[in-house]
């Protein structure tokens, strides 16, 4: 009977950090999508991605945090319906960029 109470402690301790893994990759998304509202960003403005690192590689996405053991990325993407203005145009439509 001892014996089998201990096995059970012994196994739930093994599996709680795996169960936290995803809650502490969620809060860490929020705690990020937080900090970029805060900055001014429209929630609408961008999306947050949680990936394993092997995915992490997205041309069109900036990682910015990581989370469950940096097993895992959170990526950064920016969405059309944010408040974007192309940079290679001015408002009266001459070049921006250098030549």
């Amino acid at each position: 009977m001892q014996r089998s109470i201990w096995l059970g402690i012994c196994l739930l301790a093994a599996t709680a950090p795996v169960l936290a893994a995803q809650t502490s990759c969620d809060k860490v998304k929020a705690d990020i999508q937080q900090k970029i509202i805060n900055n001014g960003v429209p929630e609408s403005g961008f999306s947050l991605t949680i990936v394993p690192n092997d995915q992490a590689d997205k041309p069109d996405a900036q990682v910015v945090g990581h989370c469950a053991n940096d097993t895992q990325k959170i990526l950064y993407t920016r969405t059309s319906s944010g408040n974007s203005q192309s940079s290679s145009t001015t408002q009266d439509g001459t070049s921006a960029e250098p030549q």
